[in-house]
């Protein structure tokens, strides 16, 4: 997409820090569609737990239906983790359908909350006890958002651009 150098800046390590502070029992890590498997294998990893996998279908742009959950949530704290909120249809099917299953408590966490449309409706009124996003886009939500800053990240890498140091290191 660029024609100059780009450096792909990842949120993850920085969900995965918060998630190992805060230490969850029972924990399972859940990808909202199989295009998400690799993002939650990668949280799942550090945090020692297992994932599970949303099969779902789009019937029409901006609709989801849940076809079936693949994995153990019966009594497990869940985290639907996923690269962006925008409408929050998807996110919030899954959560009501881990809820369903026996899941403990579902969280939600993503690295951009786009919030479009109806998406701050849905998610205050999702099953989600916490829904954790990066502050790539400002938001101005309620107590069951919580925002966690991008800036040491951003920060960092212009320190090592200007020095000439790679950037791959942040992420190891």
């Amino acid at each position: 997409y660029f024609d100059i150098p780009v450096d792909h800046l990842l949120g993850m390590p920085i969900l995965v820090d918060y998630y190992t502070k805060n230490h969850l029992d029972d924990l399972v890590i859940v990808s909202p569609d199989h295009g998400s498997v690799t993002r939650a294998r990668k949280m799942a990893e550090p945090l020692n737990a297992p994932i599970a996998i949303i099969d779902k279908r789009r019937p029409e742009p901006n609709k989801s239906e849940i076809m079936k959950v693949i994995g153990d949530v019966e009594g497990k704290n869940i985290i639907v983790v996923d690269d962006m909120i925008d409408t929050a249809g998807t996110i919030c099917n899954a959560g009501k359908a881990l809820m369903d299953l026996g899941a403990k408590s579902v969280r939600a966490c993503a690295t951009h909350a786009v919030l479009s449309g109806p998406a701050i409706e849905r998610l205050e009124e999702s099953p989600f006890c916490e829904v954790v996003l990066l502050n790539t886009i400002p938001l101005n939500v309620s107590d069951k958002f919580k925002t966690l800053s991008v800036a040491a990240l951003f920060a960092e890498t212009l320190e090592r651009i200007h020095d000439s140091k790679p950037i791959s290191e942040l992420f190891k």
